[in-house]
């Protein structure tokens, strides 16, 4: 599942409120003037999904991004054992009998957070893990499902000797994601998406690396966003213009997630915290990139 001409525009609304996740979706619509193709949703253990709610969500038509985190109760190497197949297994059951329809699933987004090794959070666990997850789902009958494998996008995390070992491998990846956050720090949106530290030379930047390493998959910016910074007020509306004039040179990414909260880890990434940022994220959101390929209906 990938649009045909340009990307897919997508937001995870209102995050940490609390609010109902219709509520918010709609409130989010409202400001910033149109609809959002994806809507991210957040799960983790035995929740079955999508619920009730986000069904009625992706009647919009709107595509469903579930985020998943498959267990907090054992490790991606029990899981790549079988330790909770009977919750991937009603899981699968519960998507089956409600929700026919094609929807996004990252399995545990951001796994380089939680690598440690000798621990059954290595690397190789993360990526047998995965690969167990989706086995099982599909042979349980979820074919709906477009996978996604999400990185940080953090340019340290790529020097550590098990970085590559990550990916679970392209039969069970459909898509390849990475969350970046404008901080203050990278200048422009193609700083952003190809992000480098001085300390990481060799590294070419995350864009620039997928198309070396995987130049068949779309890529997602599964979250994106730029925290608020009292000595930086322009710094969303100049990422968002930035955006507007330089996504064209990104022709792999084929969809752009919002992450919109209030209360995010690293500060405020709201949208639209002043005019300037409210004008620039709207006018981004109607370039013809962002509107060409309508999402397939639920």
């Amino acid at each position: 599942m990938i649009p045909t001409c340009g990307a897919w525009w997508g937001i995870a609304p209102d995050v940490f409120s609390g609010r109902a996740p219709l509520r918010s979706v709609e409130m989010a619509e409202r400001r910033m003037g149109r609809r959002a193709d994806i809507v991210h949703v957040y799960h983790h253990g035995a929740d079955l999904f999508p619920t009730p709610e986000e069904r009625l969500i992706a009647q919009g038509p709107r595509l469903l991004l579930v985020n998943w985190k498959v267990a907090v109760d054992h490790t991606w190497a029990q899981v790549a054992k079988g330790a909770v197949d009977d919750r991937i297994d009603r899981l699968a059951a519960y998507i089956a009998g409600t929700f026919p329809g094609r929807f996004f699933l990252s399995v545990e987004q951001e796994p380089e957070n939680d690598v440690r090794p000798g621990r059954g959070y290595s690397a190789a666990d993360y990526a047998a893990m995965f690969r167990h997850v989706v086995t099982r789902l599909r042979q349980q009958g979820v074919t709906n499902a477009v996978t996604v494998m999400t990185y940080t996008g953090a340019p340290d995390y790529t020097a550590k000797p098990w970085f590559d070992k990550l990916y679970p491998g392209d039969d069970v990846v459909d898509w390849v994601a990475v969350d970046p956050y404008a901080d203050g720090r990278d200048g422009d949106f193609a700083a952003l998406v190809n992000r480098t530290r001085p300390g990481r030379p060799s590294w070419p930047g995350f864009y620039r690396w997928i198309q070396n390493r995987f130049p068949a998959k779309p890529i997602m910016l599964a979250e994106w966003g730029a925290y608020e910074r009292p000595d930086r007020p322009r710094l969303k509306r100049d990422l968002f213009v930035s955006a507007a004039k330089q996504i064209g040179e990104f022709p792999q990414i084929k969809a752009l997630v919002y992450f919109d909260s209030a209360v995010a880890g690293g500060g405020d990434t709201r949208f639209d915290t002043t005019p300037g940022a409210t004008r620039a994220f709207g006018a981004l959101g109607r370039l013809h990139r962002f509107n060409a390929t309508a999402v397939p209906a639920s």
